[in-house]
């Protein structure tokens, strides 16, 4: 079992900047991938962006790019997400995911594992 606790979350100005963190702990080995998702109120759950957890090759949605970048600390079994230019559409709660085998990178239903979700509010 691999367990994820996500963290950074919080109010920001539009035009502002947020890092999203996401712990794992647990059988990382077993980790393959990770990805984050958001869904805000009344929406279905989007993909953001995900990361070979070896390699460290990134995947993002193009409604991100060029605002938000995936990372992670191998070391350190953190995952991070740093977000740029929010605006108030990003307004989410964003969740980190983990699979432990290779498949489509943009459908939660292909990640094992799910953290807790942390909110992010974007104001004007």
């Amino acid at each position: 079992q691999v367990a994820l606790v996500e963290s950074g979350g919080g109010l920001v100005q539009a035009g502002g900047s947020l890092r999203l963190s996401c712990a794992a702990f647990g059988r990382t080995d077993n980790i393959y991938g990770m990805g984050w998702f958001r869904q805000a109120p009344g929406k279905e759950r989007e993909f953001v962006a995900a990361i070979n957890w070896n390699s460290g090759g990134t995947f993002s949605a193009s409604s991100i790019q060029g605002r938000f970048a995936i990372s992670r600390d191998y070391a350190k079994k953190t995952m991070y997400l740093q977000m740029n230019s929010l605006k108030l559409e990003d307004t989410a709660v964003y969740s980190c995911s983990a699979r432990r085998t290779f498949g489509v990178l943009d459908i939660p239903s292909m990640y094992d594992y799910w953290g807790q979700g942390t909110q992010v509010t974007v104001s004007s």
